[in-house]
């Protein structure tokens, strides 16, 4: 799987990654190579299926 990032260097040191097709999935890492491992296991995470499945969706009717 392939999965672009952007990888950007800290202010402070090490470098921070987002993943722009994944919202809210970003990590950090000292060196780019281990921000990169680290975005890498963030993915996985990210991707991961849900441990209890939403609830069905149902219509309902409501008075206004």
């Amino acid at each position: 799987m392939q999965i672009k990032v952007v990888i950007e260097p800290c202010e402070e040191g090490g470098y921070h990654v987002s993943v722009p097709g994944l919202p809210g999935c970003h990590s950090e890492g000292d060196t780019e190579s281990e921000a990169i491992e680290n975005i890498k296991e963030a993915i996985l995470l990210y991707l991961e299926p849900d441990e209890e499945p939403a609830p069905p969706a149902r219509a309902v009717e409501v008075a206004v």
